[in-house]
């Protein structure tokens, strides 16, 4: 259903290394990109994220309570995308660990201060 999302930036080169590392961590890679616009997928029919310079000109701001969810099928990937974002400069929204029930969950925030999260089902 959800085709692609997209996180405004302040600056585009600096975004484009933080993604190109922490998606490059799980497998994805670039699979569209122009002056203003890369987008990261596992391949190219599966959904993006995606980096943008905001078209109108105007700085890129952070939507409050928006936020992008990264799936995975082990609690061991959660942890090794949780902390290669720490590493990589993110800032920390929330800790690995389960989230009520078997919802297992970190968040953090990107260069931007972009919310993500990277879950799974444990």
């Amino acid at each position: 259903m959800i085709g692609y999302v997209t996180l405004g930036t302040n600056n585009y080169d600096k975004s484009a290394k933080f993604y190109d590392e922490l998606f490059g961590s799980m497998g994805a890679k670039r699979v569209i990109e122009g002056d203003t616009f890369i987008a990261w997928s596992t391949s190219e029919s599966a959904p993006a994220v995606s980096i943008i310079k905001p078209y109108d000109g105007k700085k890129a701001t952070v939507g409050n309570g928006v936020m992008v969810a990264l799936v995975f099928d082990s609690t061991a990937k959660v942890d090794a995308l949780y902390k290669k974002a720490m590493a990589l400069g993110a800032k920390d929204e929330g800790k690995p660990g389960l989230r009520g029930g078997n919802f297992y969950a970190a968040y953090f925030r990107d260069l931007d201060g972009n919310k993500l999260n990277a879950f799974c089902m444990a």
